[in-house]
C-alpha cells in the first residue's frame, strides 16, 4: 500500500476498481483497513474490501478489494501529506509481509506503492529506498533498478548515494553485472537479441580522456567483456544523446551510470505537467528490482504529498507496474 501518508491507498483503491485488472491477475493488497476504507471514501469509490488472513480467502472479484489487513497504523496516528515514523514503519510492515508472501511462493509478484525514506528512517529502518530493502531482505548482492516507460528503457549502475559517491561506484565489475542484467531481463521479456547500449559518466564520454578517464578505465573493459560474451552491447555513448536513440529504437535500453541520469529522461518522458489544469495530465512509467528471486515492480513517483488525502492522484503508473510485473510472471 506504501506510506499511509502518502497516495499509496489511493492509488491502490483507484487501480483496483478498473475492471480489466480483474481479468489479468488476482491482486492482493498488504496495508491497512483503516487507511484503505478512507481513501474509499474520499475517493469516492463502488468498491468494497474483503479482509483476510490466508491467502485462499481472496475472492479475486470485480468490486471487492482483497486486504491483508496487517492493523498496525489508525487515522490518529498520521496525517496526510506529513512524513512521521508512525506511518514509515507500517510501510516498512507492508514491504516486509510482501517478501515474505513472495519468498514463500504464496504470491507471484509484489508491486509496491511509494514510500517516504525520511519516514521509514524516522522509525529506525536505514534503507536509501524499496530497491535496497528488497536486496536485503532477501539477500541478493548483484542487483539494480530499472525504469520502463513505453520504449524508453535505462537500469542504473548506482542509485540512491551522492554523486560523488556515484562517479567513485562505475567499476568494470559493476558495470559488467547491470550490461549482464539489462540482457536477461530484456530476454525474459521476450526480446530475442536485445540491443543495449552503454552511457559514458562524463561530457562526451569523456571526449578520449579530456573531459575524464572513467570511460577508458572502467566502462569500456566492460562492454568488451560483455561482447566476449555474446552481449549485444555498444558504448560508451554520450549522455546527451544516448536517451534520444534508445526512444528511436536504435537500442532497447541504456545502461546508465547514477540516478539522475536516468531517472530525468523517463520522467520527461512520461510525467507531463498541465498549466491549465495544474494536474499532472500523465505520470507514468514503472520502476523494477532486477536480479531479486522474486518479482518486484513499483510505481515510478513518489508518496505526493501535496495532494495526498485528496482523491486526485493519478493511478497510470500502478496499471503499467501490475501489468509489467504480470509480464515477468508469465
Amino acid at each position: 500500500m506504501g506510506d499511509p501518508a502518502g497516495i499509496g491507498a489511493e492509488i491502490a483503491v483507484k487501480v483496483l476498481s478498473k475492471r480489466e485488472i480483474y481479468s489479468l491477475a488476482i491482486p492482493v493488497v498488504i496495508g491497512s483497513k483503516a487507511v484503505m476504507e478512507d481513501a474509499i471514501s474520499f475517493i469516492p469509490a463502488n468498491v468494497s474490501l474483503n479482509v483476510i488472513e490466508d491467502i485462499k480467502q481472496t475472492k479475486g472479484k470485480y468490486g471487492i478489494i482483497d486486504l491483508f489487513d496487517l492493523d498496525n497504523i489508525t487515522l490518529d496516528d498520521f496525517k496526510y501529506g506529513m512524513a512521521s515514523a508512525a506511518a514509515g514503519k507500517a510501510s516498512i510492515e507492508y514491504i516486509f509481509k510482501a517478501i515474505e508472501l513472495a519468498k514463500e511462493g504464496i504470491v507471484d509478484a509484489v508491486i509496491t506503492g511509494p514510500i517516504h525514506k525520511e519516514a521509514i528512517n524516522a522509525a529506525g529502518y536505514k534503507y536509501a529506498g524499496h530497491t535496497e530493502i528488497f536486496a536485503d531482505k532477501t539477500n541478493t548482492k548483484g542487483y539494480a533498478m530499472m525504469l520502463a516507460d513505453g520504449d524508453m528503457r535505462v537500469i542504473h549502475v548506482s542509485t540512491h548515494v551522492s554523486l560523488r559517491n556515484a562517479c567513485e561506484l562505475v567499476k568494470k565489475d559493476r558495470v559488467l553485472t547491470v550490461i549482464r542484467l539489462a540482457n536477461k531481463t530484456l530476454k525474459k521479456l521476450g526480446f530475442e537479441e536485445p540491443r543495449i547500449s552503454v552511457a559514458g559518466l562524463n561530457p562526451h564520454a569523456g571526449e578520449q580522456g579530456l573531459f575524464g578517464t572513467e570511460e577508458s578505465d572502467e566502462i569500456f573493459p566492460a562492454i568488451n567483456e560483455a561482447k566476449k560474451e555474446g552481449i549485444n552491447v555498444e558504448g560508451p555513448i554520450p549522455p546527451d544523446t544516448i536517451f534520444s536513440k534508445v526512444i528511436g529504437k536504435q537500442y532497447d535500453i541504456a545502461v546508465v551510470m547514477y540516478h539522475d541520469q536516468g531517472h530525468i529522461p523517463i520522467k520527461v518522458t512520461g510525467f507531463k505537467y498541465n498549466k491549465e489544469t495544474n494536474k499532472w495530465s500523465s505520470v507514468s512509467g514503472v520502476n523494477v528490482t532486477l536480479g531479486l528471486p522474486i518479482v518486484r515492480t513499483s510505481v515510478d513517483h513518489g508518496v505526493a504529498f501535496g495532494k495526498a488525502g485528496e482523491g486526485r492522484a493519478n493511478e497510470e503508473s500502478m496499471v503499467q507496474a501490475i501489468k509489467m510485473a504480470i509480464d515477468f510472471t508469465t
